[in-house]
């Protein structure tokens, strides 16, 4: 057993608005089980309880933050109560049981709520955990990188994903099914047997960064650029604004396969104006951009799961 933190250790804590919240934890701290300093607090927006009350339907029931009283969704009868606190403990128990506290030490924590705080996303990078990726013009570490959503109001199922974060950018990439686990909150959901799952799906982190060395010694050309994101996005719009993207990309990393997949994170992690694509907010979903931004984060994992991407790679 590890020794137990000192306690004049303390967080350093930047808490800007409820979508945008980072912890860092201390970086001198040993651990033993889960200790709230190495992950930092959880949010207030999502540190509640929950609690149900009947609709005027039999089979449906309403979704109440305890600490507010505010109704935040509506779900089925036997839906279960599994609010956030409970969920992200347990998968930073399970994070602490698969890594050794070399790999957690520095960990930095990002949460982002929306729906009122019935949707929860926890972003955890670990900068100890890292891949070096070489260009011809361009060097860059790339970090572990582990997410885990949660809601309580049946809109979402419980996920946690593993990919990775380019320290040169701030770019974060979720690659393919790499490390996903998923669940459905439903009358079946057992959060042990989530865990247990989530366990189970260790992640070579290192092999994914010899996929992002493959892509960067993967030279490539505008023209060749423009093929595949016809082929794997489609919309002309998009296609010619990620072509642009991939243009910015390039000046830095060079013409290769990397910077193309940098123009797709830098895609799925900012949206205003450093890329063109700035994220439209209507009054009435403000609160719904977490969920925008992951959703951002599926396309491109979409994108780059294609077999047409796979294959450009590898010719």
């Amino acid at each position: 057993m590890l020794p137990m933190p000192d306690e004049a250790a303390t967080l350093k804590v930047e808490r800007t608005m409820p979508l945008d919240m980072i912890t860092q934890a201390p970086s001198a701290m040993p651990l033993d089980g889960v200790d709230p300093r190495i992950f930092g607090d959880i949010p207030d927006r999502l540190n509640f309880n929950v609690e149900f009350e009947p609709t005027r339907l039999s089979s449906k029931k309403y979704v109440i933050n305890a600490s507010t009283g505010e109704a935040v969704g509506i779900v089925g009868s036997s839906y279960p109560n599994n609010p956030h606190p409970a969920f992200f403990r347990r998968v930073q128990a399970a994070i602490t049981d698969n890594l050794g506290w070399n790999d957690l030490a520095d960990a930095k924590v990002k949460w982002h709520t929306a729906r009122n705080g019935a949707f929860g996303l926890m972003d955890i990078t670990l900068p100890n955990v890292r891949y070096t990726v070489t260009t011809k013009k361009h060097q860059t570490d790339v970090a572990q990188r582990i997410v885990a959503l949660h809601g309580v109001d049946g809109l979402c199922s419980n996920q946690t994903y593993f990919g990775a974060i380019d320290f040169f950018c701030t770019n974060g990439c979720i690659s393919g099914d790499w490390g996903k686990v998923r669940k459905k909150n439903t009358s079946g959901f057992s959060l042990d047997n989530f865990i247990h799952e989530l366990n189970d799906a260790k992640t070579d982190f290192h092999q994914h960064g010899r996929q992002l060395q493959t892509m960067a010694d993967r030279e490539t050309d505008l023209t060749e650029v423009r093929a595949i994101l016809d082929r794997i996005i489609k919309h002309p719009r998009k296609v010619e604004k990620m072509s642009t993207l991939y243009l910015n990309e390039a000046s830095t990393r060079g013409h290769n396969m990397f910077a193309l997949h940098s123009a797709f994170t830098n895609y799925a992690t900012y949206a205003d104006e450093r890329n063109g694509f700035k994220l439209v907010e209507r009054k009435k979903e403000s609160d719904n951009k977490a969920v925008t931004m992951f959703g951002r984060e599926q396309e491109v994992n979409k994108w780059v799961s294609d077999p047409a991407w796979s294959a450009l790679v590898a010719a």
